[in-house]
């Protein structure tokens, strides 16, 4: 398998990770889709990363797509319930978290767009967006209360979406004191990323 994507893509990370605790083997092809020499769209006709090439050649996009159809690959390390209310838990969890990514991401690119000039940009937008950020971490923390992982004592694709929020707020808000209000949240995040998952996966400028 091939897998399309950026080394800072939160998005792209999480299906890394899941690679990575399932044990299959890929490739990555590195793609940077703000690019004019993209090619992106050859694969994913939305023009976004991460986009995985099966060996038949087929293309998934989107990650919770991608991540759904890599943990029926392999028996190692069940990340998604099959079914009922813990499968339902999981991927509510994965919807807040990825909301956590799609609303700093907004925020980001309003802050740094270079096709807007600073008089332009709406600092309303942008406290907005990280409105969203901080309800959800609260919701986070709450739901986390004195659990292991968030769905029980086991890791799951819910901890590792979490993972990837957090690691990049850390990442491109490094001003962003999330840990001082949020002590569950941090305890989480500090035992993922010990796990070679998250070290090999760590983004980079």
């Amino acid at each position: 398998m091939k897998l399309i994507g950026a080394i800072t893509s939160p998005y792209v990370r999480k299906v890394r990770i899941v690679m990575s605790e399932k044990k299959l083997d890929y490739q990555l092809l590195h793609e940077e889709v703000w690019s004019k020499n993209t090619q992106i769209s050859q694969y994913n006709p939305l023009g976004k990363v991460p986009c995985l090439i099966m060996e038949g050649g087929e293309a998934l996009f989107d990650s919770r797509v991608i991540v759904e159809y890599l943990d029926t690959l392999s028996p190692v390390g069940k990340l998604i319930p099959n079914s009922g209310r813990e499968r339902a838990e999981v991927k509510t969890w994965e919807a807040l978290s990825d909301g956590v990514l799609d609303a700093s991401i907004l925020a980001r690119l309003e802050q740094t767009w270079a096709g807007r000039s600073e008089q332009e940009r709406s600092q309303a937008w942008i406290d907005r967006q990280m409105g969203k950020v901080q309800t959800s971490l609260a919701a986070m923390e709450k739901g986390l209360s004195e659990k292991a992982f968030c769905c029980g004592i086991h890791l799951s694709l819910a901890d590792i979406a979490v993972g990837c929020a957090l690691g990049y707020l850390d990442f491109r808000f490094p001003s962003f004191n999330w840990r001082e209000s949020h002590i569950a949240l941090n305890r989480l995040f500090e035992k993922l990323r010990t796990r070679p998952s998250f070290i090999e996966t760590a983004p980079y400028s």
